[in-house]
């Protein structure tokens, strides 16, 4: 599982573009209202958020084509929220060995990687196909 889709575009959007298309035409009674900003305090640029889990969301955005990327795209992908960011970081600080501190690091790094790749997956791939279908019925596939 990659946690990132990729759709080929005719057109690239700006964010606010795409959260406008994405106003007009997502089903947000099936497929959950979205906000556009950011999902951590670190990340940079905007992005439109649907959300996955309490530790993971699905970001929207486009690209452009480019000296690496010979398409315009809208890309899909699942990233940390907050929480999950926050739940990270106390992952990283080192436990001095301590086996029962050990033992709690571990679990949670299965359960935060099992969150990922599980339930916020299925969130992006039922996502994925309703953003291609939209895009599709606007004519903006390539």
């Amino acid at each position: 599982m990659t946690g990132r889709e990729v759709i080929i575009t005719n057109r690239s959007f700006s964010p606010q573009e795409l959260y406008e298309f994405m106003e007009e035409h997502w089903d947000k009674e099936q497929y959950n209202d979205f906000i556009l900003g950011s999902p951590t305090d670190m990340t940079a640029g905007l992005y439109v958020m649907l959300p996955a889990t309490s530790r993971h969301l699905v970001i929207v955005y486009s690209r452009d084509k480019g000296f690496l990327s010979k398409d315009k795209k809208v890309i899909l992908s699942v990233a940390m929220t907050t929480a999950g960011a926050a739940e990270a970081m106390a992952r990283s600080i080192p436990t001095g060995g301590h086996i029962i501190a050990g033992i709690v690091k571990l679990h949670s790094v299965k359960s935060q990687e099992e969150d990922r790749t599980g339930p916020a997956q299925e969130a992006l791939l039922a996502y994925t196909d309703h953003m291609r279908r939209i895009l599709g019925e606007a004519g903006y596939l390539k």
